[in-house]
């Protein structure tokens, strides 16, 4: 699996953060890295221990190969690149996605997968498989906890090198996958922009 050269294409923010928000370390637990700041980021490969209680995560998967967007209910979802739908669903156990919407993207000679996860329900009334998306369009909305698998409103946003299999991906790991993981999920940040820190990344 071969990276695309991701310097040679624009992107359109997913969220539109502001200059003003907050990165969160989720290291140190859910509670401790609560924040009253509108807009804030969850980081990559970040090992989350004592947060995924729910029985999905089996009592293992603690690793997030994803960027989490935080905002108020209802902030629009953009689409980062032209692209298309590849697959929609809600996903209602306690602590999964909720609704969900995958895309897919060419950069290159690469195809890409984009997951969009804990959007509001009514962000995929409209959607359908094989619609084309272009860059920087609404794909949706952030959902509320009641709807988005029971989480502060965010999108889970997260690259894949590898076709997806019921509109899903683990978006958390167990530490023994975190190699693999990395190789199937890339650093968003390489169509989000360097949210935070060069120091923090994690490829």
């Amino acid at each position: 699996m071969r990276l695309p050269d991701f310097k040679k294409f624009a992107y359109h923010p997913v969220v539109k953060l502001g200059h003003d928000y907050q990165v969160l370390d989720f290291t140190v637990g859910p509670v401790a890295a609560r924040t009253d700041a509108t807009y804030s980021v969850g980081r990559y490969n970040e090992d989350r221990k004592n947060m995924y209680t729910a029985p999905l995560f089996e009592g293992q998967r603690t690793v997030h190969m994803g960027i989490d967007l935080g905002g108020p209910v209802g902030t629009p979802v953009h689409a980062f690149f032209d692209g298309t739908v590849h697959d929609l669903a809600n996903h209602q156990a306690d602590g999964d996605y909720g609704p969900t919407l995958i895309t897919r993207h060419q950069l290159g000679d690469t195809i890409l997968y984009a997951l969009h996860g804990h959007l509001s329900a009514q962000s995929l009334d409209d959607k359908k498989h094989g619609q084309v998306v272009k860059r920087g369009e609404c794909l949706g909305w952030l959902g509320s906890e009641e709807e988005n698998g029971g989480w502060p409103p965010h999108v889970h946003f997260q690259l894949s090198l590898v076709a997806p299999e019921n509109c899903d991906y683990p978006g958390v790991v167990a530490p023994k996958d975190v190699d693999d993981a990395l190789m199937r999920y890339p650093d968003p940040r390489w169509v989000l922009g360097p949210l935070y820190p060069p120091e923090l990344k994690s490829e």
